[in-house]
C-alpha cells in the first residue's frame, strides 16, 4: 500500500511527494524501494503489486521498473485502507483464488529482514490451511501513544499464534503504560496474512458495500474496463480502515508475536530514534549544520545551507527550502493538526 501523504512527516513528505518515495534514511533506497527488496527475497516478482492514488502511479513505476504496469495500482480516491484491499483481493482472485496474501504498508522500516521473512512464511503457511486473517504484531519497548494495540490471549493455536482479544487505537499515555505492563499487548504493525476467499468472507459478512463494490463486476478485472469500474467502485465506498472494517468486527483474527526491528516510521520522533546522534543527542541531517549549546533535536535540512542552532533542546527543525518546521518534540503528534490549519489559511501549495 503506497497511497498516503504521509501528514506527519509535513514538511518532508507532501502531497506531491510523501514519504514512501522518499530516501528518508539516506541509505541510497526509497521507503517503497526498500519494502519491494524485503518481499522480493521471498515473493516472485510478478506476484507483488503496489496499490497507489493515481497521481503516484508514475513515481512508483520510475522507482520500480521492474514491475509490469498491471502490476501498480492507481486508487481514484482515498478511501483509506479497506477499499484499496478489497479492489487488490478482488484483482488476484480473478487470477488465482486460492491464492494466500500479504498486505503491508511501503513506508515502514524493517531492521532484520531475515526474521521478518521467517515470521511472515510461517503467517502465510498457517493462512492457507485455515480460515483465519492473521496479523503481525510488534513487541512493545516503551509506552507508545501513537501506535494502535493488539490484546492476545495467553495461549494460542500453536506456538506464537495467539488469537486476538481486541484492538485499541493509539491510547492515551496512562492506558498505554498499563498496556505495556499488562505483557498481553502488541503493537499494530498494519501487516496482514490470509487466504483471498478468507478475507473475501470477511468484506461480505462486515462491509457489505464494499464487498459489494468491489463484486459486482467480477469479469472486469484484468480487462481494459476495470479502471472506469473502479473509480465508479470507491465512489460507492466508506472511508474506512481495514482494522475497522473487518479485523476488529471478526472473531477469527490471529496475531504473531514479532520482534524484527521494526518502525513505521510514522513521526519525526520515530525517525529520531533511528538516525544515528552526536555526543549531545542530536540527530542531523545536513552537512552544512552547526550546533551550540543545543541537545536532543531532529534536524533536517538541505545538504548544503549553512544552519545554525543555539539553545535549542528537544526540538524537530526541518528545512525543506519552502517550509520550515521548528517543533518540540514532544509536540509533534500535533502536525497532523497544523498541516489542516495550514491548508485553510494558506492553501494546499506547502503541503
Amino acid at each position: 500500500m503506497a497511497g498516503g501523504i504521509g501528514s506527519r512527516f509535513w514538511p518532508k513528505s507532501k502531497a506531491s511527494y510523501p514519504k514512501q518515495f522518499l530516501d528518508i534514511l539516506g541509505l541510497g533506497r526509497t521507503l517503497l524501494q526498500m519494502t519491494y527488496d524485503r518481499f522480493s527475497k521471498f515473493i516472485p516478482k510478478e506476484n507483488i503489486y503496489i496499490v497507489t492514488n493515481v497521481d503516484y502511479v508514475d513515481i512508483v513505476k520510475k522507482q520500480l521498473p521492474e514491475l509490469d504496469s498491471n502490476q501498480i495500482l492507481g486508487e481514484p480516491i482515498r478511501k483509506n485502507t479497506a477499499p484499496c484491499i478489497a479492489y487488490i483481493t478482488n484483482k488476484v482472485n480473478k487470477i488465482n483464488p486460492n491464492a494466500t496474501m500479504v498486505v503491508a504498508p511501503s513506508d515502514h522500516l524493517i531492521l532484520n529482514a531475515e526474521s521478518f521473512t521467517e515470521t511472515t512464511l510461517k503467517a502465510l503457511s498457517f493462512a492457507e490451511k485455515n480460515d483465519a486473517l492473521v496479523t503481525l504484531g510488534m513487541v512493545p519497548t516503551r509506552p507508545d501513544t501513537g501506535y494502535g494495540y493488539i490484546q492476545h490471549e495467553e495461549t494460542g493455536k500453536q506456538e506464537n499464534l495467539l488469537k486476538v482479544k481486541t484492538f485499541t487505537e493509539k491510547p492515551d499515555l496512562e492506558l498505554a503504560k498499563s498496556f505495556l505492563q499488562s505483557g498481553d499487548f502488541l503493537w499494530n504493525a498494519g501487516i496482514f496474512i490470509w487466504n483471498l476467499q478468507s478475507a473475501l468472507k470477511a468484506f461480505k459478512n462486515h462491509q457489505i458495500d464494499i464487498y459489494d463494490a468491489f463484486t459486482e463486476a467480477k469479469d472486469i478485472y484484468n480487462t481494459k474496463a476495470e479502471k472506469t469500474f473502479i473509480k465508479k467502485a470507491f465512489e460507492m465506498c466508506p472511508n474506512i480502515s481495514v482494522d475497522y472494517a473487518i479485523m476488529e468486527p471478526s472473531d477469527n483474527v490471529y496475531v504473531i508475536p514479532a520482534d524484527f526491528g521494526w518502525s513505521d516510521l510514522g513521526t519525526w520522533q520515530s525517525l529520531y530514534d533511528r538516525y544515528e546522534k552526536d555526543y549531545l543527542g542530536n540527530a542531523v541531517s545536513g552537512k552544512n549544520v552547526m550546533i551550540f549549546e543545543s541537545s536532543n533535536n531532529m534536524v533536517m535540512v538541505p545538504e548544503e545551507k549553512l544552519v545554525v542552532l543555539q539553545g535549542l533542546e528537544n526540538y524537530v527543525v526541518v528545512d525543506t527550502g519552502d517550509a520550515l518546521l521548528i517543533c518540540q518534540r514532544e509536540k509533534e503528534q500535533e502536525i497532523k493538526q497544523m498541516t489542516a490549519e495550514i491548508k485553510k489559511l494558506k492553501g494546499e501549495q506547502y503541503l
